[in-house]
């Protein structure tokens, strides 16, 4: 039987992306299966530090063996954000309505518009943690188009693509995401392990 590792986060969308890319190599368990129902901290500087952070508070207060990450869009315009503050890039309120709104106000007039996903999976497991990650090149276009996916993919084309992430099928875009690339290292690295080091 697959090993069984707790993936911290409240998004259940990331959830959902995580579990397919998994398949069934490892079993990815929710925070609602552990019991976990607190919001998770993210008052980090980096993607590293907010994934890590995130992974450490549900093993601190729970014993678990978990893995966490943290993603963001980084658009080269724009200096790199809206980065590690991607999530609330137009206020707490967490909107990616608002956020894609915000993010084509700043990019109106500019002619470069490459940009990329980066994300970043922390896996914390007694006192050693580790870091796997995972990047998506593409550019942001003007208008949004497409209703899957969630965030900023309705404005962002892949590297190669003509559609946007938000076009594509979750089968599809597990193919190329950032989410996905980690998660594939993060799989290779537990599988490579001894059976008795993989269970919770």
């Amino acid at each position: 039987m697959p090993a069984s590792w707790v993936f911290a986060t409240n998004n259940l969308h990331k959830l959902e992306e995580v579990k397919q890319a998994a398949g069934n190599q490892i079993i990815i368990q929710s925070l609602a299966e552990i019991g976990c129902t607190e919001d998770l901290p993210e008052t980090g500087e980096t993607l590293q530090d907010n994934a890590r952070q995130k992974a450490e508070f549900v093993f601190q207060r729970f014993g678990v063996a978990c893995f966490a990450d943290d993603s963001g869009l980084e658009v080269e315009a724009l200096g790199g954000e809206p980065g590690v503050h991607s999530a609330h890039y137009a206020g707490p309120q967490r909107s990616s309505v608002d956020n894609i709104h915000l993010l084509l106000a700043r990019m109106e007039g500019k002619k470069n518009r490459k940009a990329r996903f980066r994300c970043v999976i922390a896996l914390v497991e007694k006192d050693e943690v580790q870091l796997f990650e995972g990047m998506l090149p593409g550019e942001i276009i003007q208008t949004p188009r497409g209703t899957g996916g969630f965030g900023y993919d309705p404005v962002f084309v892949p590297e190669g693509e003509t559609r946007t992430l938000a076009e594509m099928s979750l089968e599809e875009k597990n193919r190329i995401s950032h989410r996905a690339k980690a998660m594939r290292k993060l799989i290779g690295h537990l599988l490579s392990r001894q059976p008795s080091k993989q269970s919770l």
